[in-house]
């Protein structure tokens, strides 16, 4: 099975002041941390290794993931971004395709991971899993994506769900130490390597405190 990525080095500004004592990650939805239950789906697909990076009070991930099977890939200086972040912890992931995952979220359904490792194929150089805008729930904006015969087209009323499995040998050729992972998915679009697989399930957003009981009245529903 793929390793998987799991983002958590952000600043969590938007869920102020709720993050002023805390990583975003480790805020409970439902009695459980958003951390926990990013864990809980990689367990229950049955993925591995898993790698967490920490950036914004790091020494309270690593408190939290101690005695775990998972490696945390620290960032002391600076938030590399997505895509720098994903590039630093390539030992821990090894060389072939991984999945990441953003822990500010809550999906309802079938298991996003397992079904991006079923989706996948050699024609891929990245799968997103996407929702259609109007079950994007406590989405703030519009969506990010249309598809074409599977494949991504930028724009459209499709929001990326935070989780995909991509190939990362491009990654080396990127210059900057800190970049979002946009950067190769508008390399992977371009070459119509990039596809999008639309969540039956539910979803929820869960950047700001008021998404909080959107996400939790999603999980009693």
């Amino acid at each position: 099975m793929p390793p998987l990525m799991i983002f958590a080095a952000g600043l969590g500004t938007r869920m102020r002041p709720l993050t002023d004592d805390r990583p975003k990650p480790l805020i409970a939805v439902a009695g459980r941390t958003l951390l926990d239950r990013s864990l809980d789906m990689a367990r229950a697909a049955g993925v591995g290794p898993v790698v967490v990076n920490a950036h914004y009070k790091a020494a309270q991930i690593e408190r939290h993931l101690q005695h775990r099977d998972v490696a945390v890939s620290l960032e002391p200086e600076v938030i590399l971004d997505t895509g720098g972040g994903l590039r630093q912890a390539l030992p821990l992931l090894g060389t072939g395709p991984v999945l990441t995952l953003n822990p500010d979220v809550v999906w309802t359904g079938p298991n996003v991971l397992a079904a991006l490792v079923s989706a996948w194929d050699d024609r891929m150089d990245a799968l997103l899993a996407l929702v259609p805008l109007d079950r994007a729930t406590g989405r703030q904006g519009t969506g990010d994506f249309d598809l074409d015969g599977g494949r991504l087209i930028r724009r459209g009323d499709y929001v990326y769900g935070g989780a995909q499995m991509i190939r990362t040998d491009r990654l080396a050729a990127i210059p900057e130490r800190a970049f979002s992972l946009n950067r190769l998915w508008d390399l992977m679009i371009a070459d119509g390597r990039a596809y999008g697989m639309v969540h039956p399930g539910g979803w929820c957003d869960v950047g700001y405190p008021a998404a909080i009981p959107l996400a939790e009245g999603l999980l009693r529903g």
